[in-house]
Order: structure tokens, then sequence, then C-alpha cells
């Protein structure tokens, strides 16, 4: 009897054991995994931000991306703007945005670096066109204050997350 009382008082004495190291294993994750998350939320603010004006920017350039499809499949305007009546830099203008908006979009949303080049391209490209051919879209100079505004807002975005990570 006494040695299945002392084996009955070994098996307690374990499982007692295993339960206070299970215990303890469970708050230093807890505590590790606030305090990480803590730490997260304090250092990379500017990072986070960051990836956000970047999602932003992608889901704006889905939509100009899928306008410019629209206008080369005929689903928006009339029968006097209709793709094949426009000239033949308005045509390759629009084909091209249509491509280059939604290739950047998907890169932006990833925040990948080509994301980020590759809708700098569509930016300047814009820009380019509003200011120096105006004939093609109008010359408008709100879209082009908007890029510029938009170019300056990365930058600015850009540069603050760089300083947050240490070299």
């Amino acid at each position: 009897m006494s040695e299945i009382s002392t084996r009955d008082a070994a098996r307690d004495g374990a499982q007692a054991r295993d339960a206070a190291r299970d215990n303890a294993r469970e708050s230093a994750l807890s505590v590790a995994a606030i305090s990480s998350e803590r730490t997260q939320s304090d250092d990379n603010v500017w990072t986070r931000r960051l990836v956000l004006f970047l999602r932003v920017m992608a889901l704006l350039s889905i939509l100009k991306g899928l306008y410019h499809w629209a206008q080369v499949t005929g689903f928006v305007g009339g029968e006097d703007e209709a793709f094949e009546n426009q000239s033949m830099p308005w045509q390759a203008a629009t084909v091209y945005f249509a491509v280059i908006e939604l290739v950047a979009a998907v890169g932006l949303w990833l925040a990948t670096p080509w994301g980020a080049v590759v809708w700098l391209t569509t930016v300047v490209s814009m820009a380019v066109i509003e200011l120096m051919f105006p004939g093609i879209y109008g010359g408008s100079l709100v879209v082009v204050g908007v890029e510029v505004f938009m170019l300056a807002a990365y930058l600015a975005l850009a540069w603050m997350a760089a300083r947050e990570r240490p070299p």
C-alpha cells in the first residue's frame, strides 16, 4: 500500500509541476505578446502610415486604371467620345495608363519597392502629359497639383519611415 501511495504522490507532484510550468509559460507568452505589440506600435508609426498611404494610393490607382479601361472599351462617354474617334496620342496615353495604373496598384497594395517606382512613374507621366502635351488630356493644372501633392506626401512619409529605422 505504501508503494501505491508513493507512486500516487509522485504522480500528483509531477502533475502539479507541469501545471505550474504551463501557467508560467502562458503568462510569459502573454506578457511577451503585449510588450512586443506595444514596442512595435511605438516604433513603427511612420512605417504603418506609409503602408496605409500606399494602400489608399493602390485603391485610387485601381479606380484610375479601371476608368481608363472603361474609356478603351467604351463603357464611359458617348459616341463622340468613343476610343476609336480620339486622336492617336490620346489613345496611346489612355492604353498606357490603363495598364500601368493597375500594375502600380498591385505593387502599392503589397507595399513593394517596385510598386512605388511604378506608381511614381504614373504620377510623373500624368503630370508631364498634362503640362507638356495639353492637347492630349486638356492640360489641367488641377490634375498636376493633385499629382504633385501625392508625390510630396509619399516622399515625406517615406522619409519619416526611413528615419525611424536604424541603418
